[in-house]
């Protein structure tokens, strides 16, 4: 039976331009374009973000236009991707601060009126993946540092809002690799996207 087709959302979060890891998510997005899905991206280099640099919780920011599109397009999508690379064991600062502004209460989760239990997620019945890339060979990033990205963004951030099912795509390390290998990488990343729905 063929599954049905999905609303996707592609976060690409490099803060450069024509990098290996955004080569892989335009694969992502051509291989689930093919299924029939409906792909919408944002990319993370063009948001006004750094006036929020200085921002905390105890307020609410008010949002630039452009940051209520994204939590609306977050909304409006059944799937989630995420596609950065891994700086010092985790995502570049450009895309936590992303994350910071947007996935806030009221809007990622909401805390018990009675100020007793967990917060509940707004973001359920949605999925999402994560496209990595790295210079660390990716056997060293799981077992000797723990895969903190993984960590990161699956409990404490995309669970914690409602979203479970969470998929990783590791891509390393980067530099040290012929390009047969980034072009089968590459190939993997179409491969993705086109079975993601299928």
């Amino acid at each position: 039976m063929e599954k049905s087709k999905k609303n996707i959302l592609v976060i690409k979060a490099h803060p450069a331009l024509n990098t290996f890891n955004e080569a892989l998510a335009d694969e992502y997005i051509k291989g689930a374009k093919e299924s029939g899905n409906k792909i919408k991206e944002i990319s993370l280099r063009e948001l006004k973000l750094a006036k929020y640099l200085k921002h905390d919780h105890r307020t609410s920011a008010k949002l630039s236009p452009d940051l209520i599109n994204a939590q609306k397009l977050i909304k409006w999508a059944d799937h989630l991707v995420f596609s950065y690379p891994i700086w010092w064991g985790t995502c570049p600062a450009l895309m936590k601060e992303f994350i910071e502004i947007i996935f806030v209460p009221g809007f990622a989760l909401e805390y018990p009126k009675e100020k007793k239990g967990l917060p509940v997620g707004l973001l359920k019945g949605k999925s999402a993946r994560l496209i990595v890339t790295m210079n660390t060979p990716i056997p060293i990033y799981k077992i000797f540092l723990g895969d903190p990205n993984g960590k990161l963004m699956i409990k404490g951030t995309l669970n914690f809002c409602g979203i479970k099912s969470v998929k990783k795509s590791y891509f390393g390390p980067v530099k040290k690799v012929t390009q047969g290998t980034k072009d089968a990488w590459i190939y993997k990343a179409y491969e993705t996207g086109k079975a993601e729905f299928k």
